[in-house]
């Protein structure tokens, strides 16, 4: 925290809690996919100068904690990669050559949070997501 990075004119801080889900929140995360769209999701946010700091992949869901310039809006970089990762998800493992229409991987919309000082508590929560899905679907057996 209040590492500040800098611009031309400017210094800045500026996190964001993102999350996202597949479309019609399909549990597609699985295997080997999960275990490369973490990858996919760093380059993607390096392109746009951003930094995902924090970030868990779900079985239905992504969360992230993401640095973001300022000279950016928030909508731009989680739109490009969200659109950036489906087309790479359709090519490589829909085995598609070229881009293609009418199909999307994930959901229309997300979730943005600012995150302030409150860091270290939305790091906590992005870590502990999984232990809580599963607590919660526990309960959920029980009623």
């Amino acid at each position: 925290m209040d590492e500040y990075k800098s611009l031309r004119h400017s210094k800045w801080e500026c996190k964001y809690h993102v999350v996202f889900i597949p479309k019609c929140r399909r549990k597609t995360l699985y295997g080997q996919l999960r275990k490369y769209l973490g990858e996919v999701f760093h380059e993607l946010a390096r392109q746009k100068e951003s930094r995902i700091e924090e970030g868990h992949l779900m079985v239905d869901h992504v969360h992230m904690l993401i640095s973001i310039p300022p000279k950016y809006a928030v909508s731009q970089v989680v739109g490009y990669i969200k659109g950036k990762s489906a087309i790479h998800i359709a090519r490589v493992y829909g085995e598609r050559k070229r881009n293609f229409v009418g199909q999307h991987f994930w959901a229309r919309g997300y979730f943005v949070s600012t995150v302030g000082r409150d860091e270290e508590l939305i790091r906590e929560y992005i870590r502990h997501q999984e232990h809580e899905d599963k607590r919660l679907d526990q309960l959920e057996l029980l009623r």
